[in-house]
């Protein structure tokens, strides 16, 4: 009994730090002390500059032999196809037609970029930083290509060009941040020690800045006033999705800080990018936001719950 309080308490010190900055932002917007232009700004600074030198720098300091797992990386890549073929498939049976790619891009696109990566920094330290780095470039490509395809396949009125979607995953700063880290890193190139430090206070805006924009970003009157498919979607993504990839990835061999990572990117909230996407090609964005708030709201329990249940049978 002592042993699973202790492992409580640890679960907790790794998930609550995370969820509390989620819950600061929450309370700064409904203050008023922050507002929707600094969230903008806030998030393109994050998303251009803060992360990307985060993943820099910590792919640069990290074993690359460790980190760099292509086992890992092709299951994941199997596991996102099989959760976004099973959210279809799902959807196809319970959801409207008109509602269907909304619901599936909620389902299955987590917020491994911000979320996953904090968990992951928090749970494992450098390791979780550059092998969460690393997994990020390969989570970007998946959930960009698979979101467009089932978006387009609803709103035919609507076009959006593949050659700018590949363009923009080619210029994205996370892919391009791995991509230029890797070879530096593998040629063991080192840095001036000044030059480290001062990326490292600038990579350690990245975290609570980020999660601040999450938190002022929640909406409770959007999901008071119409849930409608979005707590379907969001069970859907935070409780089966990552109960059954987890559950694969450990009947094919993953243990440890492996399956922890894995498990930490599964479970992470539905990603803000979504909203994006579905408000650019005219889908119901109300239905969008409704699935990033609520499953950012279950993601302080669900995280929590399943890390626990993870640590204390020994598996990661």
């Amino acid at each position: 009994m002592a042993t699973l309080i202790q492992v409580f308490f640890h679960t907790l010190a790794t998930t609550l730090p995370v969820f509390v900055m989620v819950f600061i932002g929450l309370g700064l917007r409904k203050l008023r002390w922050v507002d929707a232009a600094f969230v903008n700004t806030a998030s393109a600074l994050v998303f251009k500059a803060t992360l990307p030198t985060l993943i820099f720098l910590s792919i640069l300091r990290a074993d690359l032999d460790t980190a760099f797992n292509p086992g890992m990386l092709a299951f994941f890549a199997l596991a996102t196809l099989g959760s976004f073929a099973l959210t279809w498939v799902w959807a196809i049976w319970r959801v409207p037609r008109v509602d269907r790619g909304v619901y599936v891009q909620g389902a299955f696109r987590g917020n491994c970029g911000i979320v996953g990566l904090a968990l992951a920094a928090n749970l494992y330290g450098d390791y979780g930083l550059s092998a969460g780095g690393i997994l990020l470039g390969l989570v970007i490509i998946c959930y960009n290509i698979l979101s467009v395809v089932v978006l387009l396949a609803y709103q035919t009125e609507h076009k959006l060009s593949w050659r700018q979607i590949l363009v923009d995953i080619a210029r994205n700063p996370l892919i391009l941040s791995v991509l230029i880290a890797i070879p530096i890193a593998w040629a063991d190139v080192r840095l001036p020690e000044w030059i480290m430090t001062s990326g490292d206070y600038f990579a350690s805006l990245t975290l609570p800045l980020a999660l601040l924009c999450i938190g002022a970003t929640v909406s409770l009157n959007s999901i008071r006033k119409e849930s409608g498919p979005a707590m379907g979607a969001s069970v859907f993504k935070m409780v089966t999705l990552p109960a059954l990839c987890t559950l694969a990835a450990w009947m094919v061999g993953f243990r440890g800080p492996e399956l922890g990572l894995m498990f930490l990117y599964f479970a992470s909230p539905t990603a803000a990018a979504s909203f994006v996407m579905v408000k650019a090609l005219g889908g119901n964005a109300r239905l969008a936001a409704n699935i990033i708030a609520i499953t950012t709201l279950m993601a302080s329990v669900t995280v929590t719950l399943g890390v626990f249940i993870l640590q204390s049978a020994g598996l990661i």
